[in-house]
C-alpha cells in the first residue's frame, strides 16, 4: 500500500507539475463562456486549452502545511467524504471547464482530477494527510480591512409538522409561489444583467418581490404547518425535514427567496436590549419568542425582511444530507457554506476557529459547498453541523472568529504566483 500510495504521488505530482507550466505555443486564454450563438470549442481542440486562474478577489499569502494550526491533529475523514462529493459533481463536467465561473482562482476541473484520483487511494489518516501535503499548496485568505473575520454554524432542522393548523403547529411553511418570476433586475429597477426574484402581478405588471411582512401565503402554496419559530429558523437553515403525525418525513428543500437581504434578528433583539448577549443563540431567541407571545415574536421576525420558499424532495436515505448550492449532499462537519462572490464551490478550506460544541478551539479542513444570505466576507465559513436537535444544539452556539486557507492544488498556486498580490 505504502509503495503504490509513494508511486501514484510522484506520478500525480509530476503530472501536476507538468500542468504548471503550458508549452509556450499554447498561450493562456480566458475562460469566458463563448457569446450566445457562437459554436463552441471541438472537444478534440479544448483537450490543448489550458485557463489560467484569474487573481483572488482578496490578499493572501502561501503557507506550508507547518504553519497550519494543528493540523496534524486534524481529522480529515468527513473533509475527504465531501470532497469526493465535490469530484463526482466536477466529473460531470468538462475537464476544461473552470471550477467557477464566478471567481476564478481555482483554476479548472483538470487541475482538480489529479487529487480526485488520488482520494481512491486514502486508507486511514496518515495516507489522508501524506496527500493532502504533496497535492495543496495552503493559501491564507486575509480579511478586508472592516472585516471581522466569523465562523458560524448551521444544520438540517428536524420539526413538527402538520398537514392543517393545529395548535400549536399553526404557521405555513411556505412552497414556491406561483406569482414569485425571475428577471433581469432592470426590469424592476435593480441592477441590470443580474438575475432577481420578482412577483407577477394579477394584471401582468412586474415589481420587486414584497419583503417578509408583506407577504401573504396562499392555501394550496402551503407544504405543511408547524410553530411559527420553527419556520422562521427553518428559513434561516435553508432546509429542514418535516415529521409529521402519521409518521411521513419529507425534506422541506431550498426553493427561492425574495430578493431582500438577510436582516439578523439576534443583532437586532441585542440592540433593543429584548435579549442579553448570552441569549444571543437560536436557543436563546427560541426562549424569548416563547416567553413574549406569537404577536411581538411576529413583529420581531419581520425585521429580517428575507424570506425563504421551499418545495417537497424525497428524503432518501436517512443519512444523506440535504443537497447546498453546489447541488451536492452536505457532509456533516465536512461541508461549509461560503461567500460565492469571493470563493468558487467545491474546494478545500483549512479553517481553526473556536467551536464549543466541539470542545473549543476546533482545526479542520471543511468544503465549500453552499452558502448563504448572510454568508459575506473574505474570512465568512458556516460550518454546516448535521441533522436533528443534537447538531442543532451544536451549531446554535457556533459564533466566534478564526482563520481560514484555501487548500489549491500545486500547479494552481504556482500560476497564481505570477500576480503581485500574495503576500508570503
Amino acid at each position: 500500500m505504502k509503495l503504490r500510495l509513494f508511486c501514484f504521488l510522484f506520478l500525480a505530482s509530476a503530472l501536476m507539475g507538468c500542468a504548471a507550466t503550458p508549452p509556450a505555443s499554447r498561450p493562456d486564454i480566458g475562460s469566458a463562456p463563448p457569446p450566445t450563438g457562437q459554436s463552441q470549442t471541438p472537444a478534440s481542440t479544448e483537450t490543448h486549452r489550458r485557463i489560467s486562474p484569474t487573481p483572488p478577489p482578496f490578499v493572501y499569502r502561501t503557507a506550508s502545511f507547518d504553519q497550519l494550526p494543528d493540523w496534524q491533529r486534524a481529522d480529515l475523514a468527513q473533509a475527504i467524504k465531501a470532497l469526493e462529493q465535490s469530484c463526482t459533481h466536477w466529473s460531470l463536467e468538462a475537464h476544461t471547464a473552470p471550477v467557477s465561473r464566478q471567481v476564478r482562482y481555482a483554476g479548472q476541473i483538470a487541475d482538480w482530477q489529479p487529487i480526485c484520483a488520488a482520494l481512491d487511494l486514502i486508507k486511514d489518516r496518515q495516507s489522508a494527510r501524506l496527500i493532502f501535503e504533496a497535492l495543496f499548496t495552503p493559501l491564507e485568505i486575509l480579511p478586508k480591512s472592516k472585516e471581522t473575520p466569523r465562523f458560524t454554524g448551521y444544520y438540517e432542522p428536524q420539526i413538527t409538522a402538520r398537514k392543517r393548523p393545529e395548535f400549536p403547529y399553526t404557521h405555513p411553511i411556505p412552497a414556491l409561489p406561483r406569482d414569485l418570476i425571475w428577471v433581469d433586475g432592470g426590469q424592476i429597477g435593480k441592477k441590470r444583467g443580474t438575475r432577481v426574484p420578482a412577483q407577477r402581478l394579477p394584471n401582468g405588471r412586474m415589481r420587486a418581490y414584497p419583503p417578509r411582512s408583506d407577504i401573504r401565503i396562499r392555501p394550496d402554496e402551503i407544504l405543511g404547518y408547524a410553530h411559527p419559530s420553527d419556520v422562521f429558523f427553518l428559513q434561516i437553515q435553508g432546509s429542514g425535514r418535516l415529521v409529521f403525525k402519521d409518521g411521513q418525513i419529507i425534506r422541506a428543500a431550498y426553493a427561492a427567496h425574495n430578493g431582500h437581504a438577510f436582516g439578523s434578528l439576534a443583532n437586532y433583539l441585542l440592540r433593543t436590549g429584548k435579549i442579553s448577549r448570552g441569549e444571543a443563540s437560536m436557543q436563546g431567541i427560541r426562549a424569548w419568542m416563547d416567553r413574549v407571545g406569537r404577536k411581538e415574536a411576529e413583529a420581531a421576525m419581520n425585521t429580517n425582511p428575507r424570506f425563504v420558499f421551499f418545495k417537497a424532495s424525497p428524503l432518501g436515505h436517512a443519512a444523506t444530507g440535504p443537497a447546498g448550492a453546489m447541488s451536492v449532499p452536505l457532509t456533516p462537519l465536512g461541508s461549509m457554506a461560503i461567500d460565492t462572490g469571493r470563493h468558487p464551490l467545491g474546494i478545500p478550506f483549512f479553517v481553526t476557529t473556536k467551536a464549543p460544541g466541539l470542545g473549543g478551539q476546533w482545526s479542520g479542513v471543511l468544503i465549500g459547498q453552499d452558502t448563504g444570505g448572510a454568508i459575506k466576507g473574505n474570512v465568512r465559513g458556516d460550518i454546516y453541523y448535521g441533522t436533528g436537535e443534537a447538531a442543532g444544539q451544536r451549531a446554535g452556539t457556533q459564533n466566534a472568529p478564526g482563520r481560514m486557507w484555501a487548500l489549491l492544488p500545486n500547479p494552481v498556486a504556482i500560476r497564481l504566483s505570477r500576480f503581485s498580490s500574495p503576500q508570503s
